[in-house]
């Protein structure tokens, strides 16, 4: 009789869970995998304002998993996860399959946090998927349309007023495309673009505060006043209350109100309801509920189970629930299966942060590369964009079957050691990154130029490419 294999299931396929997935695959991993996702698409967040606003396709910014997965040994399932039971090693879903795993890797991500805000579930409108930004690209459409055919200037001003609720990295990304995108659509009906009013409101004196991207305040603030409309920052006001057409806030102990048709909510995020859920005790967790991980991203009591992303807390340090985070540790996660598998050693987890990248308009972005250089506007946008684009598996690049999407040299240090035994479809894929790498080649450049001048003009005078580089290049002042 055939010996039971216990496929390696991994739950949810965010960054975490599906770079595990697809590093597996690539690593001819030698047991079954499972993931499991609620959705039939994986959404590349940082990209979702691009999708949004118009700027990147369905296919580049929400792709299909099963396209992502087409990989042997890897299944892709789209259901709810309904219990996750650690000692039977057993996961149920509510349409009424069960898995028994081997190793389980906990990719669940998080879940939006309102902090008992009255209406705030109700009445605004999460960013998270791509049906949140479909659905809020509909309604601003609609609140767009009807402003345009109203005379009553109340009622037009309220339609034409958009609430967003923290000022973290998202709320100042999506204020910022706002800001600019609402004017372009607005005018296209014979609205005056001036009409339009983009509202941040944030809890405390600073935006960006506590943040990863905090170093970037300056630049950001500078941003948001240059903006098609420019963007009313209100601080140290505490949100109460969102109705459907209105957010009540207090601020110097006053409660305001400022009419809006629409409000968006980036206020934060909260531990996934299926963690809190889980016979973890609470020497394992942190406050806020996620779970506490070893180096190996393993959870102590379940050492057969993984983790990463926004579910853990490690010891120690606190790292950004940032993509490029997550997407490391699926890349840990899965050499330390593999070595789990093959009975060999694990190695601890360790996360490159090599700098931030954030959205500040249309067309406009900045990259923070290294925390040593800042690269603003329209060359900040093709960084930021070049960077993204050489990391999404789709159809532009023409690898949907690749395993090698990862191209960790953007933020780590890592070298490949050449193209000699690559597939035709690796071949293909940098052939397909091309143009991103191009773009890649000119923020090096500047990087090197502004941390090493004398060195870089040494080098490379005899090409007269720092003259060129100057010209197309200007050192920012």
């Amino acid at each position: 009789m055939k010996q039971t294999v216990h496929p390696t299931v991994v739950l949810g396929g965010g960054f975490t869970g599906l770079f595990t997935a697809l590093h597996l695959c690539h690593q001819r991993y030698s047991q079954p995998i499972v993931l499991i996702d609620q959705k039939e698409r994986f959404i590349f967040k940082p990209l979702l304002y691009e999708f949004l606003s118009g700027e990147m396709s369905t296919d580049q910014v929400w792709p299909r998993f099963g396209e992502l997965l087409n990989c042997e040994g890897v299944t892709f399932v789209q259901d709810t996860i309904q219990t996750i039971d650690l000692s039977q090693r057993q996961v149920k879903l509510t349409s009424g399959l069960r898995y028994t795993y081997g190793n389980l890797v906990l990719a669940l991500g998080s879940t939006v946090g309102y902090f008992g805000v009255e209406g705030a579930k109700e009445n605004s409108f999460p960013f998270r998927t791509g049906d949140d930004a479909m659905a809020l690209g509909e309604h601003l459409r609609r609140c767009l349309q009807q402003a345009s055919q109203l005379q009553d200037p109340l009622q037009r001003r309220r339609l034409l007023t958009v609430a967003v609720v923290g000022a973290g990295p998202a709320g100042v990304e999506m204020a910022a495309t706002l800001a600019d995108l609402l004017p372009l659509w607005y005018s296209k009906l014979g609205g005056l673009p001036q009409e339009i009013q983009v509202v941040l409101l944030n809890r405390s004196k600073d935006i960006l505060k506590g943040d990863v991207n905090s170093q970037l305040r300056d630049t950001a603030l500078a941003s948001l006043q240059r903006r098609t409309v420019p963007v009313e920052l209100r601080s140290e006001v505490a949100v109460s209350a969102i109705r459907p057409e209105q957010v009540e806030y207090q601020r110097n102990g006053q409660l305001e109100i400022l009419p809006a048709a629409t409000t968006i909510w980036t206020a934060g995020n909260a531990t996934h309801p299926l963690l809190k859920e889980l016979a973890i005790s609470k020497a394992h967790r942190n406050t806020s509920g996620r779970v506490r991980v070893m180096p190996t991203l393993q959870i102590p009591e379940f050492p057969e189970v993984f983790a990463g992303g926004d579910c853990i807390a490690q010891e120690d340090f606190s790292l950004p629930l940032t993509a490029q985070v997550a997407y490391q540790q699926g890349a840990a996660i899965a050499r330390n299966l593999k070595a789990f598998s093959t009975g060999n050693d694990l190695q601890p987890s360790v996360v490159h942060l090599r700098g931030t990248l954030m959205k500040l308009g249309l067309g406009e972005s900045v990259a923070n590369l290294f925390d040593r250089v800042e690269i603003r506007g329209r060359l900040g946008h093709l960084i930021r964009q070049g960077t993204y684009l050489e990391l999404l598996p789709n159809s532009v690049h023409n690898f949907k079957a690749t395993t090698e999407w990862l191209t960790d040299e953007i933020f780590q240090h890592h070298s490949n050691s050449g193209t000699k035994n690559q597939k035709p479809s690796q071949v293909l894929r940098w052939a397909g990154g091309a143009v991103a790498a191009g773009v890649l080649m000119s923020s090096s450049l500047l990087v090197w130029r502004a941390i090493q001048p004398a060195q870089f003009r040494q080098v490379w005078q005899p090409t007269g490419l720092p003259a060129l580089v100057d010209q197309v290049l200007p050192v920012q002042k």
